[in-house]
């Protein structure tokens, strides 16, 4: 590559995916891909399912892909990742696990768990992100979060409570950020088809999907497009909690 196509890379737009390895994180990591974003991208363990998607997107869209697996709510590993990252364009905080089971049953490293990973881990990437973006004058923070943060769910108290939280984060974090030009918003996405549903039987699901008006599950690339478009400009939305669930609440 010469002096220019170097420079060129080098100024290329850079995003931050978490949990990108696969269903939702993996489908925003191909739409900001195929807009020409390099990325960093990380996941909780399986690192080589990661590189696996990462050399596909490098070959499709001539981008480059840096791959990272740990914890995303250890702050020593954090801090670590963002040593190799220059500046920030975008950060989606997509990182997340659930809990079902009654809120009495759940022992406290596993609410702990839940909300290290949904919420702890958001602003501990926000805290590393944010200066870099405020040195640039300008960013977006897209945080994925749940209808479930808004309204609630029986057996998912702390799932429920950690997006809840997100929700709140992302609305007094854009009040700080906006004379910074850094956009801050969250989708609430509703019943997506991803691994994290599968726990559900098929008579589940079918009866979940009856209360859907939509009348079926979201698609991961559905999030992504929303993803998508909210990198795109508009500095006057920020502070939003975007539902996307099909009518469903």
């Amino acid at each position: 590559m010469d002096d220019k196509g170097l420079s060129q890379a080098s100024e290329r737009k850079k995003a931050l995916i978490t949990g990108a390895s696969r269903g939702i994180g993996k489908a925003i990591a191909v739409a900001l891909a195929a807009e020409g974003y390099d990325l960093f991208l990380t996941c909780r363990q399986n690192k080589a399912l990661l590189l696996e998607n990462a050399k596909e997107l490098e070959q499709k869209f001539s981008i480059s892909c840096h791959c990272y697996a740990f914890p995303i709510a250890k702050e020593d590993k954090v801090k670590e990742l963002f040593a190799e990252i220059p500046y920030l364009d975008v950060l989606v905080n997509n990182a997340g696990i659930s809990y079902i089971g009654l809120m009495t049953d759940m022992s406290y490293s596993a609410w702990k768990d839940v909300i290290d990973t949904n919420l702890n881990a958001c602003f501990l990437t926000c805290r590393q992100a944010v200066p870099r973006m405020v040195q640039r004058q300008k960013g977006k923070i897209i945080n994925i979060s749940s209808v479930w943060g808004n309204v609630g769910a029986s057996m998912e108290v702390a799932y429920s409570a950690s997006k809840g939280g997100m929700n709140a984060f992302t609305r007094a974090l854009a009040k700080e950020l906006a004379p910074s030009n850094i956009q801050v918003n969250a989708i609430a996405c509703g019943v997506i088809d991803t691994d994290m549903n599968r726990c559900f039987d098929q008579n589940e699901m079918e009866s979940l999907i009856q209360e859907i008006p939509a009348d079926r599950m979201g698609k991961a690339e559905e999030v992504a497009e929303l993803v998508r478009t909210l990198t795109e400009g508009n500095a006057y939305l920020t502070g939003q909690v975007i539902t996307l669930d099909g009518g469903w609440t």
